[in-house]
């Protein structure tokens, strides 16, 4: 594991939001088909992510360098992807999972609110698939919220391993009584990783939102567990820019604190 950011108390004084919007979305790298056929669309990721107008993003599959696509788009951007989608006075946290022959990419990161401190944790099964878990906590108003960014495994087996350490994480590293989202691909087509997280305490929307595949969704691959917050509603943007900026479609969900929920005061 390791940490970025200096810890900073949680402010008492600041103004507290009606409810919590929180948006998962896997970016399939920021390039959409492939072979010659491939085109960028991290510009219009950037404007599409800016009008969702959540206070946390969690994106999988984000690239951090690509020496091979940055020769072939001439509009490659300049910054690393996560900070290149961070909405004007948002902080964008990254760290990678997989290295490969080009690069390298992993899970990140946008928020509203300040980040009080972030780590990752490996997952990893196998080492055909690199995975992690992004654990940052977020000074929301004086609520300390622990958000875990996930992208689980291709193999059923494997997912059920990597959610009992996102199980065996949590109950280590995070108090009961601090908030906590979970949320990602967890590439499960069934509901078993979710039943799993909801026997830990964890909750989520009653409505099903598909998200992939984008062209035309039949499966819920994308999820958000939360604890110490109440799921409002949830939404999965459609139209024509949604289907082609990526294979998955956006979750979009608003949340409030549950009422027993306390504000983490700073000593």
């Amino acid at each position: 594991m390791t940490a970025s950011t200096s810890p900073q108390a949680p402010s008492d004084d600041s103004f507290e939001p009606e409810h919590l919007r929180i948006a998962t979305y896997n970016i399939h790298k920021g390039v959409q088909g492939l072979g010659p056929l491939s085109r960028l669309e991290i510009g219009n990721l950037g404007l599409a992510i800016e009008q969702l107008d959540a206070d946390l993003v969690c994106l999988q599959e984000v690239r951090n360098g690509n020496l091979r696509e940055q020769e072939r788009f001439a509009d490659w951007p300049e910054l690393p992807q996560a900070q290149f989608l961070a909405p004007e006075g948002y902080e964008a946290v990254y760290y990678t999972n997989a290295v490969t022959r080009y690069g390298e990419h992993g899970n990140a990161l946008l928020s509203r609110w300040p980040v009080i401190e972030s780590r990752q944790k490996d997952i990893s099964d196998h080492r055909l698939e690199q995975r992690g878990i992004l654990h940052a906590q977020i000074n929301v108003a004086g609520h300390v919220v622990h958000t875990l960014v996930v992208h689980l495994g291709l193999i059923h087996i494997s997912r059920l391993r990597q959610v009992a350490l996102i199980r065996e994480f949590v109950l280590d590293q995070i108090p009961p009584d601090q908030a906590v989202v979970i949320a990602g691909d967890f590439n499960d087509w069934g509901d078993q990783t979710g039943l799993l997280l909801r026997e830990s305490g964890f909750s989520e929307y009653t409505e099903r939102a598909n998200t992939y595949p984008s062209l035309l969704p039949v499966v819920q691959l994308d999820r958000i567990f939360v604890r110490h917050l109440v799921p409002m509603s949830v939404f999965v943007p459609r139209g024509r820019i949604w289907r082609r900026m990526s294979d998955h479609l956006p979750l979009v969900g608003d949340f409030t604190f549950a009422p027993n929920y306390h504000r983490v005061r700073s000593a």
